[in-house]
């Protein structure tokens, strides 16, 4: 057999364990080399002058890497970010120094190991919908979208008979979708906010017929805690927070004295950023705290990078582009890109021609680690997301080391 030589990607310690025991190597060889076959970059934002030349000084020792501001030695700046470079090995030593500096460094090691560790990867589970059950990891969920409105971008007006959105809904659960995600007031650009009243109206008939007839879980698209109440005492299983618990001071509260799932998603007004992916990762932050604090258990939020909210056509594409840069969060990703603007304005093409858009955006996304797709045409996304599985998610593999 003639020498090859080839490149091998290595996305966690586990694919590390995996690759270094098929050539053969022994037990004590797969744990010692695995960390060293996997490579992070992190980039560490708010230090100060102190806090970053030490981090520096002893990741350079670990033989790894780390940039910094100029003007950091000679503390000429206020605050800095630092950009950590090096193998799992390398951030194991840094991390073991820091715990024994001073500065507030062990409780930054303390949260660069939290996100170390979520970058290994969301392991399967199961979520607990107020009854019904999801499992999280395994494959794609699709959630169909359910709009009784009579101005969504979609569209507005076809379902906002109670009787048709019902049939629509039996009709998207037949062609596979997981969830459905049943909203009324309308997101589009310019749309007109509506009261408490007029949201109950047009999604209260609607949902009281839903969790009467359809297998699977029910999430109302809202922002109002009064909406959400209301939904949650009738049985919808999930709230869906376009601001992320922002809009109104309650809805934390009332998602968490109903022990239902909340999807926290990524607004803001205007298109102004510092740090696109960073402010983002911050905002998310900031949500999670709330909804901590409120007593919504982690293990019940997901996130949405919120494509089409807050962000230019550029911005919704780059997102899309580092959409994996969301894990160090830790938890379940949804991606809602069906029909939008981006799609739109990327292809010149009207609402009604975006499905083949809509599919790339779903595959991408699928490989990029989200775990529920939002969609309009779900017999079209259940099949771009069972392809898109086959090829790019995998079940854990025990390797002859006993790790896996």
């Amino acid at each position: 057999m003639p020498v090859q030589v080839r490149n091998i990607e290595i996305k966690n310690r586990a694919q590390a364990l995996e690759e270094i025991a098929a050539v053969g190597a022994d037990q004590a060889g797969c744990r010692l080399m695995a960390p060293k076959a996997v490579h992070r970059v992190l980039k560490i934002s708010g230090l100060t002058p102190v806090q970053a030349n030490i981090l520096k000084q002893e990741m350079l020792a670990k033989g790894g890497e780390a940039a910094v501001a100029r003007g950091v030695v000679e503390h000429a700046v206020d605050k800095t970010d630092v950009l950590l470079m090096g193998t799992l090995k390398q951030f194991d030593a840094l991390l073991a120094k820091l715990k024994m500096q001073p500065f507030g460094l062990p409780a930054l090691a303390e949260e660069i190991r939290r996100v170390l560790q979520h970058l290994e990867g969301r392991p399967a589970r199961r979520l607990n919908c107020r009854g019904k059950e999801l499992v999280l990891g395994e494959r794609t969920l699709v959630m169909g979208i359910l709009n009784v409105t009579p101005d969504s971008f979609s569209d507005g007006g076809r379902f906002s008979d109670p009787s048709r959105a019902v049939e629509h809904a039996h009709r998207l659960v037949e062609d596979g979708a997981d969830i459905i995600d049943l909203g009324g007031e309308s997101t589009r650009p310019g749309y007109t906010p509506v009261t408490v009243d007029e949201e109950m109206r047009r999604v209260i008939p609607v949902l009281e017929k839903l969790v009467q007839e359809i297998p699977v879980p029910i999430s109302v698209d809202t922002t109002k805690a009064a909406v959400a109440r209301e939904a949650l005492e009738i049985g919808a299983h999930i709230i869906n927070d376009q601001w992320a618990l922002r809009a109104d001071p309650e809805m934390a509260a009332v998602v968490a004295r109903y022990d239902a799932p909340v999807i926290l998603m990524h607004n803001q007004r205007g298109t102004e950023y510092e740090d696109l992916m960073g402010d983002m990762i911050r905002f998310f932050r900031e949500s999670i705290a709330l909804a901590l604090e409120a007593g919504i258990c982690r293990d019940k939020i997901i996130i949405d990078p919120g494509i089409g909210f807050g962000k230019t056509v550029e911005q919704n594409l780059e997102v899309m582009s580092r959409l994996s840069e969301l894990d160090c969060l830790g938890l379940p990703v949804l991606l809602g890109t069906s029909r939008k603007s981006m799609i739109g304005k990327t292809l010149d093409l009207p609402v009604d021609q975006r499905v083949e858009g809509t599919a790339a955006t779903v595959a991408v996304g699928i490989a990029a680690g989200v775990d529920i797709v939002r969609v309009h045409d779900v017999k079209e996304m259940v099949r771009v997301a069972r392809m898109t599985d086959a090829m790019v998610r995998r079940k854990p593999v025990r390797c002859a080391c006993g790790e896996g």
